[in-house]
């Protein structure tokens, strides 16, 4: 009797292996990673697809490096510049354009934009300005050179009322999930490299440079100063250190109850991020910054280069030896959406955006804003794979928006209705290493989905097989 059942066992095992079988689904665990679901049988063109998932990060091919043809210094910072990142040579663009003022003309600076804009080669999606002056675009009112290029100039994004404090338009880039941001919003984020000298653009160069895929840990100093005018964006400074705890070591600092002398950290080394919020900031040579660091302060006129009305210039973050900064160039009241938001800033950052696209992000209403340093700085580098191992997908990426959710679709041939294989929710501070089952042997297609580059409340297509 034991005998007939073990053959009997045999024979039904070896029939259902001839008929295969469908993909099953997959749950999402809590470490984000799929669970569950089966391979749906071998054989077939579904047990083979895969796909290139979208990878966080402009790099130097998309990149023009715009000079003002005849000034020395411009033109020796975008060979510089050129030769240390890789940038394509038909990406370095001459413009003809007078460095002797600190400001344009918005007619002046609409004639620059198209002439540039009509040479820039098909791709390009940010641009890097490299000369120390026109800082700024002046008409009604003033933009920072680097919004005016991104956005065209326009009074919506300045104050043209000097006496009076007013909102500003946004900024389409704000806390997105766009890649492309040219391709898919129609705006090139840009910076100005802000060095004055060929030797402080080498040293700024070579930082970013040195800064790439070395995903540190870092120190983040998120301060709340005595000055109560500028100090108001502690309200999202203070849970970022529990938010991030375990993959950056971000320090809060409120200091608005003790003496002023003490607003301003010293000594602190592996500085990865510093904002705070005073008109001049102490203590910066003490100071150690990590290659990549991102600092800025809240006020008026740091970006209004360059003597900043007697206030700090966002340049001096960069000679402190930061990587990148931002300030505004006129007065823009004290809207926290016209400055830096720490926790998208990082974020943002974190997940593999490029300098000039985590700074971009990170600001609402950036009209009036400077951004300034080596865009391509990129410490949090992510490299995404998506691979066959073992019977069943795995996908590895940090780009997750946190919160947002991402699914791995299949579909037969034929139809045209997806089925889930897998699901997963960012979080933040953690990179995917999930799994997933393949899809039955008669699918044709897989599909990865998540937030839309243009609006984070929908889900788009990120990526799809052949």
């Amino acid at each position: 009797m034991r005998r007939v059942f073990q053959l009997f066992s045999l024979c039904l095992s070896l029939l259902l292996a001839a008929c295969g079988g469908g993909g099953g689904g997959a749950t999402t665990s809590s470490s984000g990673g799929a669970t569950g679901g089966t391979s749906g049988g071998t054989g077939g063109i579904g047990q083979t697809l895969t796909l290139s998932l979208p990878t966080n990060g402009l790099a130097p091919a998309d990149l023009a490096v715009v000079v003002a043809e005849g000034d020395a210094l411009s033109e020796a910072v975008g060979a510089a510049y050129v030769a240390a990142r890789g940038v394509p040579a038909a990406n370095l663009i001459k413009v003809k354009l007078g460095t002797a003022s600190d400001s344009i003309g918005a007619a002046d600076f609409a004639a620059l934009k198209a002439d540039l804009d009509a040479r820039l080669p098909a791709g390009i999606q940010a641009t890097l300005l490299t000369w120390s002056a026109p800082s700024r675009v002046v008409g009604a009112c003033s933009m920072g050179i680097t919004s005016a290029m991104a956005l065209g100039f326009d009074t919506k994004y300045c104050n043209p009322t000097a006496t009076a404090c007013v909102a500003t338009a946004a900024s389409p880039l704000y806390d997105s999930e766009s890649r492309r941001p040219q391709g898919e919003l129609q705006l090139r984020p840009s910076m100005l490299l802000g060095a004055r000298t060929l030797d402080a653009a080498k040293a700024l160069i070579a930082r970013g440079v040195a800064a790439d895929a070395t995903l540190p840990a870092g120190d983040g100093w998120l301060v709340r100063t005595t000055d109560t005018d500028r100090n108001l964006r502690w309200t999202d400074f203070a849970p970022l250190p529990a938010a991030w705890s375990g993959a950056l070591a971000l320090n809060y600092v409120d200091n608005s109850a003790a003496p002023a002398g003490a607003d301003s950290p010293s000594g602190k080394s592996n500085v990865l991020f510093y904002l705070t919020g005073l008109a001049s900031v102490g203590n910066l040579s003490t100071l150690q910054f990590r290659p990549g660091a991102l600092a800025d302060t809240l006020t008026s006129y740091a970006g209004l280069l360059p003597g900043a009305n007697g206030q700090m210039p966002v340049t001096a973050w960069l000679d402190a030896g930061a990587t990148a900064s931002y300030g505004t160039v006129e007065e823009p009241c004290n809207y926290q959406q016209k400055f830096s938001r720490a926790s998208v800033l990082i974020d943002q950052y974190w997940r593999g955006a490029t300098a000039v696209e985590a700074y971009w992000k990170a600001v609402q209403w950036p009209g009036q804003g400077l951004f300034v340093g080596e865009p391509l700085a990129q410490p949090f580098r992510d490299s995404p794979s998506f691979a066959i191992v073992g019977g069943e997908y795995q996908i590895r990426t940090r780009a997750l928006r946190p919160g947002g959710r991402y699914a791995l679709q299949y579909r037969l041939s034929g139809a045209s209705d997806w089925t889930t294989l897998a699901t997963f929710t960012g979080v933040r501070g953690q990179a995917l290493d999930g799994r997933a089952p393949l899809p039955p042997a008669a699918a044709v297609q897989i599909r990865w989905q998540g937030p839309c580059p243009d609006n984070v409340a929908n889900s788009c297509t990120l990526a799809q097989s052949s």
